[in-house]
This record gives C-alpha cells, structure tokens and sequence, in this order.
C-alpha cells in the first residue's frame, strides 16, 4: 500500500456530510471510541415502520445557536451507547457519507446532543476504513474548510433535498386534490399526513402552544397545506393560525384565507389593491334594495350569497322585478349577499388562473353546460387550456399577492375593458386544471415548499472558522 492511496487524519479534522447538506463540520477523530456521534437536537423518528426515517436539527457552529440546519435521513438501527462519562443512552443510528478532501466513504452515525462538546461531532474507530491512518499528534491535515459554506450562496449549492414532514388539513382524505398531494409528496420521499381539521385541538399558551389530535400532541410538521373547507372557515382558520404560532410554514396563511372565503371582504380587498372586477354594492337594510340595484346598473345582476361555492347560491335575475324577488328572498333567509353587473360578453365562459407563489403556472377556459351562466365543473362545465393575456396573467398575480396566498386559484371574466376579476379561491381543486393542462400542478406546489423550508443561512459575511 502507497502513501497515495492512503487519507491520512490529525486528531481533529476538517470534513463535511453531503448526504445531510452539512458542508462543513470540525470533528474529533477518537479510535478509542468503537461508535461515531453527530450533534443532533429535537430528533423525532417519523414515516412507515417497515422503513423509518429520523428527522432533527444541528448547530454546525460551536457557540452559535442562531445557525439551525434540518436534516433527515433513513434509520438503520437504535442502539444503547455508553458514553465516556458512563452514562448510557438508546441512540438512532443512520448511515451517511463522510468527505474528507477528495476521499469520501459510508459509514454509521448516532445522533445525540453534543450542545455542550467542543466538536459537533465525534468520529470512532468503526468509520474508520483500512486505508486511513490517525496521526495522533498532528491536526487537521486534510483541506480546511470555512463556516461561511453556511452563507447564503454557498448553502443553496450545499444543501441536499430532504425528507419532510407535512400535513394536509383536510376533511376529505379520498378528494382528488388530497390524494394528489399525498402521493406527489410520497414520491418525492416526504411523510405526508392527512388531518382532518375539525378533530384538531389546541393548547394556548405564550411558552408552548400546541396542535392536538384524538387524544395525542401533533408532531413537529415543516409544512402544512391547508384545504379549508367553506363550512369550518373560523375553525379551519383558527386551526391554521395555531400552526403560525407555532412557527410551522403554511403554505396559506390565516388572514388571506378568512379574507378570500368572505366574498364581500374579498371585494374590499381586491378593490384596495385596484383590481378590476365587475361592479359591486352591499347593503344589509330592505329598505335600500332600489339604491342597492341602481349602484349596480340595469338587468340583468347577479345576487351572491357571500359564502357561496361551486356556483351554489349564486343567480342570475334578468329582469328587474326578478331582481327584487330574489333579494326579498334571500333577505328573507337572513341570507348575507352581494348584487354584481352580469358581464354579458363573458358568454357562459371564465377563466380559473392557479397561481404558486406568485407566478401563473396553469390556465384554463372553463364553459357553462347548456344555458346556465355559471361555468364551475362541478355543475357540468367543461375546460379547456387556454393562453393569458400580459393583462390577465399580472391581474391573477396581483390577486393571490393581495390576500398573501402560496397556492390560488383565480377566477376571471374576459370583458371589452380588461378582465374582471371573480373570486379569489384558497382551496383550488387540482383535479380540473391538472386534466386540461396535463400539468403536475401537485408537483409545482412540494417545488415552493421544499424551496422555502432551507434552513436560513448565516446571516454574516464570513464567520470564523475556529
């Protein structure tokens, strides 16, 4: 054996771990200890049992708690360690790959806080190959790395894909759109969890609020992907808003949820923010129903409960009189509604924009069955991909923005001065546009929500690497 095929080591060492996008780690090299340790905090074994995972955090820079990288990998055993202190404890065991220069090689890790050691991590004998010499009186002779591969740009080509944690809030685990979710994340190596929203529980307190569920705390989720449904919008939101506290990314917030359920506020939103829509009036006294018309225009109007869905509650009066009776009726119900102008050129057609962070990434030209003026799938429509105007695409952004919303679907009526905006959806099925488009409109989503759970590099420069 030549010294070229040997990687010679110091007792202290420069090496990174790909696997868990670590690129930059100063460990101590101990052949007096059998097994290898790595400094992981807020472990948490998730994913099926015949192939468990183990998630967890670290603090690659001793001394700096505000630098926080996740990683996750597959669990390849638990095993009892006795540390040199005496004290013995049952660790998980993963397998990763170890760097040093240019050599790199599979060896096994366990996972236990080491906040208080001067080295995140510890390398035994058992990861140690035949060809690697320990030189116990010389260190770090293998390249040095620097603690600033944890800025900004360096991270972003360091860090690997991993396993995440999700939660899908929804009441319909067998909805299209649910299973489209779960399976895009599964295929992708994710633990994606439905949870039905109205069996969610919380514990509120400033030091330690919490989700429960039949019986048992949530776990740690790196996402949640709300489906709300229409009927549980306060609980739902409330159920999303505790997910906030907690510091969990949801990919729709709170606010814009409530803001794009209620259709007046929606209106009052969308009129800040100076995005066309047909003309709009509201008024809760029976006495104003002429006023509350003539605001409008002439017949034929549109009156729309403010929680309507899927076209339910919303009607088309043609003439005058039969304006008047449906309002009468409605306030009769003590129904919530708003009159709209008819847009007569839209023809039975309107336009569903589904919008990921910002960016238009599918659209469809949606039909009314026969001659009903309403256009939803699910009363018979049809759709078909169709092309955006510069216009209606920044108009569908521009919407989704004003309510704050990852994941949109945006309904607008082409009309001779510019499109008018419908409804801004928080919920959009994915069934529909995935079949006219042959998008993966579920794929796109986990793309934003693996994007933006990285960890958050260093916010400094350069950072020492002592």
């Amino acid at each position: 054996m030549t010294d070229d095929t040997l990687t010679r080591l110091g007792w202290e060492e420069w090496l990174s771990l790909p696997d868990l996008g670590l690129p930059a780690i100063k460990a101590k090299i101990d052949t007096g200890a059998k097994t290898s340790a790595l400094h992981a905090f807020d472990i948490e074994q998730f994913g099926p049992a015949t192939k468990p995972k183990v998630r967890f955090a670290i603090h690659p820079i001793p001394g700096n708690r505000d630098l926080i990288i996740p990683c996750s990998a597959t669990v390849v055993d638990r095993r009892e360690v006795t540390s040199s202190n005496g004290e013995t404890e049952l660790r998980y065991v993963i397998e990763t790959t170890v760097k040093f220069g240019d050599q790199s090689w599979p060896i096994d890790v366990t996972l236990t806080d080491r906040a208080g050691m001067a080295y995140r991590m510890l390398l035994g004998r058992q990861a140690l190959t035949e060809s690697t010499v320990v030189s116990p009186s010389e260190s770090c002779i293998q390249p040095q790395l620097e603690y600033d591969a944890y800025t900004a740009g360096q991270l972003k080509k360091s860090i690997k894909a991993r396993a995440l944690r999700i939660a899908v809030l929804s009441r319909e685990p067998n909805n299209y759109s649910t299973k489209r979710m779960v399976l895009e994340g599964e295929k992708r190596g994710h633990t994606v969890e439905v949870i039905d929203t109205t069996r969610c529980y919380m514990a509120i307190n400033a030091k330690a609020p919490e989700v429960h569920y039949d019986g048992a705390r949530l776990p740690r989720y790196d996402a949640v992907i709300p489906r709300i449904g229409a009927s549980i919008t306060p609980y739902g939101t409330a159920i999303v808003r505790q997910f906030e506290t907690l510091g969990t990314y949801c990919v729709n917030g709170s606010d814009g949820i409530t803001a794009s359920r209620d259709k007046l506020h929606a209106h009052q939103v969308l009129a800040r923010h100076g995005i066309g829509m047909p003309t709009t009036a509201f008024a809760a006294s029976p006495k104003d129903t002429g006023n509350l018309m003539g605001l409008v225009g002439t017949a034929p109007l549109i009156v729309k409960l403010l929680e309507s869905t899927q076209g339910k509650g919303v009607v088309l009066a043609e003439t005058k009189k039969a304006a008047e009776s449906v309002i009468d009726a409605f306030r009769g119900l003590r129904a919530n509604f708003l009159v709209q102008d008819f847009v007569k050129e839209a023809s039975g057609e309107d336009i569903r924009c589904l919008v990921i962070a910002g960016k238009v990434v599918a659209a469809m030209k949606r039909t009314s069955a026969g001659d009903d003026f309403r256009s939803n799938l699910h009363r018979g429509g049809t759709a078909q991909v169709t092309r955006l105007s510069k216009v209606e695409r920044e108009a569908a952004v521009k919407a989704a923005k004003a309510f704050k919303l990852g994941i949109a679907g945006v309904d607008l009526l082409r009309a001779s001065e510019g499109p008018k905006l419908l409804e801004v959806n928080s919920s959009p099925g994915l069934e529909g546009i995935e079949r006219a488009t042959g998008k993966n409109i579920a794929g796109l989503l986990f793309d934003e929500i693996e994007t933006r759970v990285r960890p958050a590099p260093l916010k400094k420069t350069r950072a020492k690497s002592g």
